[in-house]
C-alpha cells in the first residue's frame, strides 16, 4: 500500500520536473520553435506543470479536484499582476518571480492556463490510469 502510494508520488513528480524542463525550454530556445510553440507553450506548461504539483500533493483526492485547484491558482496568479505594489514589482523583476508570478495581466494567458491543464488533466486520467479517481 504505501510502496504504490509512494510510487504515484513519484510519477508526479517527475511530470513536474519534465514539464518544468519542457517550460523553460520553450523560454530559452523559443527563437528555434515555431512561433505558436514559443508564444503559447510556456504558459500552458506552466499551469500543466501547477496541475502535476497538485496532484503530487493530494494523492488521494480526485483529478477533477486537482482540475479545479490548479485553475483557480493559475488564474489568481494570473489577475495578481494586476496589483502593482513596490514589493511585489520587486519580487517580479527577478527571474525567479518573473516565472512564478509573471509580469502583466493578459487574458490570452488564462485560455492558455486552461489549454495546459485540460491537456495534461486528460493525460492523467486517460493515459495514466492510476488507481485513485
Amino acid at each position: 500500500m504505501m510502496k504504490a502510494f509512494f510510487k504515484e508520488r513519484l510519477i508526479y513528480f517527475i511530470a513536474v520536473i519534465i514539464t518544468m524542463a519542457a517550460g523553460l525550454a520553450s523560454r530559452r530556445f523559443g527563437e528555434l520553435l515555431p512561433n505558436f510553440v514559443h508564444e503559447h507553450f510556456g504558459d500552458a506548461l506552466w499551469a500543466a506543470m501547477i496541475y502535476f504539483g497538485v496532484r503530487m500533493v493530494w494523492i488521494n483526492r480526485s483529478k477533477e479536484l486537482a482540475l479545479i485547484v490548479s485553475l483557480i491558482f493559475s488564474w489568481a496568479v494570473e489577475c495578481s499582476q494586476m496589483i502593482q505594489t513596490p514589493l511585489l514589482n520587486e519580487v517580479r523583476s527577478t527571474v525567479l518571480g518573473a516565472l512564478i508570478l509573471g509580469r502583466g495581466f493578459l487574458v490570452m494567458d488564462l485560455l492558455r492556463y486552461a489549454v495546459g491543464i485540460l491537456c495534461v488533466y486528460g493525460m492523467d486520467r486517460y493515459f495514466l490510469r492510476n488507481k485513485k479517481a
